[in-house]
């Protein structure tokens, strides 16, 4: 029975659905009475008060065609078999490539690029391969080890020990600088500061000779003098890098201890230890002042102080880029050298960041203050100590025996 839309009330007249104006032209809804009507098609009644919306007639002539359309029978599976009323409208066949078109690709063989070293990565890979590094001496001894930090190529800590300085038996140099920004600043101090020290001592005696000058202040400016004139020397070669110090200087019974940075020196009296220095920190209050009546500021990155922003030490010879902020002058400490003066301890922060001055002392001295005063074994002992305790900075620490040097040097 053909649905009515005299069935089909209107609720709501303004509904979209049965809106009229969404209806087709008359033109587009007339059908040839002989074309039978699509099953689906709704029409009205003549009279009814309502008109439903006819199909659209893109709908109605895909329909059409769809009846009349020519339906051929598609080609059994050979799989599987069909029946007589299984029609496909469309066939499809499958291609086969011509056995002419296939090509045999080969894997090309590898490219074989010879490796090419430069002198600097041999350089580079022959101080890897030593991470370790011993001097050892009459009444001294040193041991370096290299960090293992991601970025850290060469080992940028130096020592030095010049027993003899300028010629003079008795007088002794020793010096542990640390490099940052590379290990050209502190390998440069390490040979060219005795040289500068004896040039500078030199002077000073003669002026001592000639005025009278207090001898220890006297020495004190000689050693600020040769700090100064060491960085001054560095800077006008190469503004990048720097490096922290403190060395010692052992002259006519007296110890003069000098540091610029966060190099550290230890003196062991009767057992217990003294520092010697102070570090050069950005974090200091009077070094802030300082920078800052100079022009420069001091921020926190990170949880550390810096200089610029940039350095945390404030002190140290090279940083060309941070003059005139970071200073190369030291602090001098001098003391007589009596009998309760058993040794000192000179070591870049490496070691301090890990391991107290006392605790130093502890571990060094029952190998410093033996028989055979086992100096280069209480230098490894140290720095071990330290590794083992996740230090990732390079190492270095010289230990000099003030009791053993005190025969040839204190006359």
């Amino acid at each position: 029975m053909p649905f009515s839309a005299s069935a089909v009330t209107n609720p709501n007249p303004g509904s979209p659905v049965f809106s009229p104006s969404r209806r087709l032209p008359p033109s587009l809804l007339s059908f040839n009475k002989d074309t039978p009507e699509p099953h689906h098609h709704i029409h009205t009644l003549p009279g009814s008060p309502l008109r439903l919306r006819p199909p659209s007639l893109l709908r109605a002539q895909h329909q059409h065609q769809h009846q009349h359309r020519r339906e051929v029978p598609c080609s059994p599976s050979p799989c599987k078999p069909t029946s007589h009323q299984q029609f496909a409208a469309v066939t499809t066949t499958a291609i086969t490539p011509s056995p002419s078109r296939l090509v045999n690709r080969r894997r090309p063989p590898p490219l074989l690029v010879p490796a090419v070293t430069t002198l600097q990565e041999q350089e580079q890979q022959e101080e890897a391969g030593h991470e370790t590094q011993e001097t050892a001496g009459h009444g001294f001894a040193a041991y370096c080890r290299k960090g293992k930090g991601r970025r850290r190529i060469h080992m940028e800590d130096r020592h030095v020990a010049a027993a003899g300085l300028g010629g003079d038996p008795h007088t002794a140099f020793f010096g542990v600088f640390d490099g940052h920004g590379g290990k050209a600043a502190a390998e440069f101090a390490a040979n060219n500061m005795p040289r500068i020290m004896a040039q500078e001592l030199l002077q000073q005696q003669q002026q001592t000779r000639t005025c009278s000058t207090n001898t220890t202040t006297a020495v004190e400016e000689a050693v600020t003098r040769a700090y100064l004139r060491t960085d001054a020397d560095f800077s006008s070669t190469s503004r990048a890098g720097g490096a922290c110090s403190v060395t010692a200087l052992l002259r006519k019974g007296r110890l003069v201890v000098s540091n610029a940075g966060d190099c550290r020196a230890v003196l062991c009296r009767a057992g217990k230890a003294n520092p010697l220095t102070s570090d050069h920190r950005a974090s200091r209050e009077d070094e802030r002042r300082r920078i800052e009546s100079q022009g420069g500021f001091v921020i926190d990155c990170r949880g550390t102080w810096r200089v610029q922003g940039s350095l945390a030490v404030s002190r140290g010879i090279g940083d060309g880029h941070l003059k005139p902020w970071v200073l190369a002058e030291p602090d001098t400490t001098t003391l007589p050298v009596d009998a309760d003066c058993e040794f000192i301890v000179l070591a870049s922060d490496g070691l301090w960041d890990k391991v107290d001055a006392q605790e130093a002392v502890d571990v060094a001295r029952p190998l410093c203050c033996t028989g055979g005063q086992q100096l280069s074994a209480a230098c490894r002992r140290l720095v071990e100590l330290a590794a083992s305790r996740g230090s990732t900075d390079d190492i270095t620490v010289l230990i000099v025996s003030l009791s053993a040097m005190s025969d040839d040097l204190y006359l």
